[in-house]
Formats: C-alpha cells, structure tokens, sequence
C-alpha cells in the first residue's frame, strides 16, 4: 500500500505477521500542507457563498425593475450574466472543498480486504512523498486464504493441460507432504526464450500451511505426446553425434539410432522420435558396443536381464 498523500507517519497500528481485517487503520500521516489547503479551500467558498447571495439579491431586483421599465432589459441580463458566473465559481469552489476532504480522508491508511501484514516499512516520523516513482510501499499485505501457483511447463506438454487439470505439489521441508492445486488458467502462448508455457493452479490455504513466495516441487499427471516413449535413463548413449540409443535387429545386430530427448525424470527419459515400440533397446548399453557388432539378448527373467553382450 502507497500513500495517496504527502505527509509525517505519527502512528502505524499494524506489524508484520499481525491479521488486518479490510477498512482496519493501519497507519496515520500527518498532512499540515493539507489541512492548510483544505481551510483555504473553505474560506473561498464561503466567499464565494457570499457573492452568489448578493449576485441573486441583485438580479432578482433588476428583474422587479424591468418589470416597471424602470432599467433596460439589457441591465437585467448582465445582472442574470453576473449571477450566473458566481453561482458557476461557487460550486467550484464547493468541489475544490470535496476534494480536499477526500484527501484528507487519505491521511488513514486502510488495509483495502481482509489478509495478513508481510511487510511494513513505515516508521515513526518518516517523511512520506505522495506518487514518488519506485517509493517502497508503507504495507504490504497477501491474502493467503486462496494461493496462485505459477508453473512453466514444456512445450511439448502444454497441449495436455487444460483447465481443472490436478497437480500435487510437496514443500522442500516436507518431502513427505503432498498438498493439491487445480489449473484455472494457462498463458496460451510458448515462452520463445525458454520454450515453456506459462500456468496457473490456485491451491486451498485456509489452513495458513502454505506462505505466498515460496518454492515446490510440483508434479503435473499429463500424458506424453503421442508416440513418445519411456525409457530407463541407462539406455541413451551421449556423444558428439548426440543422443541415441543401441536398437538390436532380429539379426542381433546393434544399429545406433538417434533419437529426440523430451523430458528427464531422473530414472525415465522420455524419447519424443526415434524408436518404436517393436525395438529391442540395449538396457546398460557398454563402451565398447559399436555399430554393427553381433550380440547375444537376455532374457528378461535372468539376472542378466538389462545387459546385451557382443
């Protein structure tokens, strides 16, 4: 929250942490610049309530008067004229008054809705300049009931998420802990710099377990794109030539295949192109394990299963 007006802060009845409730005072500035402009504004009205009264005296007496010819019709119009200005700088100086009060009602800050307090930097006495550029608001204050969640997700998935889609979400201080969002809302466009989506869930916090600002670790349940598959990371070969993976032929004969890496999740690489779901992929593929060299395929259920051998 910023200061409408220019002012001393003689009270601040808010702290960092403190439960405000909206319209609840959290500050007071002291405006004497303002409380002298604001009787000064006073006074022209009053003058200018004085001048309309004798303004229409006199014109509703020329009217009388032109009523017995006694003045020309042009007198009485300038009299009307006359009354008409004042009565016009009257209501000005009315609003002039209106608005200096209104401003003088600035001289409270109030917290605008219900939340906590998670900053203040008002201080007894401190100066405050009314509209300073990149001035430090007084309060800041978060309504932690309800939470924005803001997550970037790849490209290659922002087509799976759409809104009401469910994500979990656990604090790096409580591994354990899972806490549910909902998507509400998507960026509908790909970030050119880092390829990514932008998304939104909102997250329950009425409970007050959650603090806005913080980092999660999310998981998002999407499906892959279609024709991707999941392998275990020990498949993918990385070298100058790039990714691949050793693809054994129904010769047994091993064909290095390149292949598009989508996403790491640590144990699985998603591979996005490359392989079908016919190839025979060397689990631990060696070193040694060249192009064209004649292998020997383990079955599954020996303890040898996740090696092919030349």
């Amino acid at each position: 929250m910023n200061a409408r007006v220019s002012g001393y802060v003689s009270a601040w009845r808010a702290d960092i942490g403190d439960t405000v409730r909206a319209g609840q005072t959290l500050a007071v500035l002291e405006a004497p610049e303002l409380d002298q402009q604001l009787a000064q504004a006073r006074a022209d009205y009053q003058t200018a309530v004085a001048d309309r009264e004798l303004a229409q005296i006199s014109a509703q007496r020329w009217e009388s008067l032109l009523a017995k010819d006694a003045v020309s019709r042009q007198e009485r119009d300038e009299k009307h004229g006359q009354f008409a200005s004042i009565d016009a700088r009257a209501r000005a100086a009315q609003a002039n008054v209106g608005r200096l009060s209104a401003m003088r009602g600035f001289t409270q800050l109030k917290a605008p809705f219900n939340g906590v307090v998670t900053n203040r930097s008002a201080q007894l006495g401190a100066l405050v300049n009314a509209g300073s550029a990149g001035g430090e608001p007084l309060f800041t204050i978060a309504d932690v009931r309800r939470l924005r969640l803001y997550v970037r997700v790849p490209q290659t998935l922002a087509h799976s998420l759409a809104e009401g889609v469910r994500a979990q979400f656990s604090l790096p201080e409580q591994p354990g802990q899972q806490i549910d969002a909902v998507l509400v809302r998507t960026a509908e466009a790909v970030e050119r710099r880092s390829g990514t989506m932008l998304v939104e869930f909102l997250v329950d916090n009425r409970d007050r377990q959650l603090r806005p600002g913080a980092y999660v670790d999310v998981r998002i349940p999407v499906s892959g794109a279609a024709g991707t598959f999941q392998l275990p990371a020990s498949t993918l070969i990385l070298g100058s030539d790039g990714a691949r993976v050793a693809v054994i032929d129904r010769n047994g004969r091993v064909s290095m295949r390149p292949v598009t890496v989508g996403r790491d999740q640590g144990t699985t690489i998603e591979i996005l192109s490359g392989v079908s779901a016919q190839d025979r992929i060397v689990l631990t593929p060696p070193d040694s394990l060249v192009q064209g060299d004649q292998v020997r395929v383990v079955r599954a259920n020996t303890p040898k299963a996740s090696n092919a051998k030349s």
